[in-house]
């Protein structure tokens, strides 16, 4: 097993520094609002809501090169060797294109970290098609996510994105997909099965479908288990009732990450930390957890 800890769920969005984000703020002439912290119950959509405002610290390359260069300084302060960076580009448009803002974030990574480019439930997969164009000229850019949620609005259902995480299976781009976070379990099947997900996002209700939990353990697919952030928004009733413990008696990949450090208040160790205090966990568990994280990572 590698040394020290895996994070491979950490959005650039909402994993700023707070004395940068307090820098950038002000350099807009804005304040930081008090209510920015996510917090216990919140909901989903409250909390995607608050990406709004560090969204629009991120709209310069500069920007965005400098806070996924802090987040690998902070995750490898932290104990951090494998580490995974994920956004979604099209929302930086004051930084300009897609493929200079991800450019922007891979010089700051600088090599010690995977990126990932994420596309939003509710957008068209035409979106995720040029995710995959600009990833397959980037070694850097390891992986593909539809990360958000789904709306009862949106034109576009999960598995009209099979298309571009097909392509990205072919092109050998790893795939993982935000699912089934406090929703139905059908959403893991749709991702495996149709999207070819090595990875799950969340994942809360996996338990719900014992034909789904089959298909996670025979296709060997990792859940990434945000235990704090699934308290925050929700999804279970406290960090203690997160059900990857369960996961791991039965056979389940599963890893433990931040999601967001600052919006969620937390990193890596104080995660593990946490986790350690849910009913049925064991060192062996504890263990697993750090090294299916280090196996889990995608390469290229």
């Amino acid at each position: 097993m590698s040394e020290g800890l895996a994070d491979l769920h950490r959005h650039l969005d909402g994993s700023l520094r707070p004395s940068t984000l307090q820098e950038l703020a002000g350099s807009l002439g804005l304040s930081v609002p008090d209510d920015l912290p996510f917090f216990p119950g919140m909901g989903l959509m409250a909390a995607l809501a608050r990406f709004e405002f560090t969204l629009s610290l991120l709209q310069t390359t500069d920007a965005v090169r400098r806070v996924a260069s802090e987040m690998c300084e902070d995750a490898a302060a932290d104990g951090v060797t494998t580490l995974e960076i994920r956004f979604a580009p099209q929302l930086h448009p004051g930084a300009g294109s897609i493929d200079a803002v991800t450019d922007a974030a891979l010089d700051g990574i600088d090599g010690r970290a995977g990126l990932l480019l994420c596309g939003l439930y509710g957008e068209p997969p035409s979106m995720l098609e040029g995710h995959v164009d600009c990833a397959a000229s980037r070694p850097g850019v390891v992986g593909i996510d539809l990360a958000g949620g789904p709306a009862p609005s949106n034109e576009w259902g999960l598995a009209d994105y099979a298309a571009p995480f097909t392509r990205a299976r072919d092109l050998g781009i790893g795939r993982t997909v935000h699912a089934s976070e406090g929703r139905p379990p059908e959403e893991i099947q749709t991702a495996i099965e149709l999207l070819h997900a090595q990875r799950i996002g969340h994942g809360t209700t996996l338990l719900e479908d014992p034909t789904v939990v089959e298909l996670v353990l025979e296709g060997g697919v990792t859940m990434e288990a945000c235990p704090t952030s699934n308290w925050q928004v929700g999804a279970t009733d406290s960090v203690e009732a997160h059900p990857l413990a369960k996961w791991l008696e039965l056979g389940i990949k599963v890893c433990v990450n931040t999601d967001n450090t600052l919006l969620s208040q937390v990193v890596a160790s104080e995660e593990l930390r946490r986790v350690r205090a849910i009913p049925g966990m064991t060192d062996a568990h504890a263990d697993a957890l750090v090294r299916w994280g280090h196996e889990g990572a995608f390469t290229r």
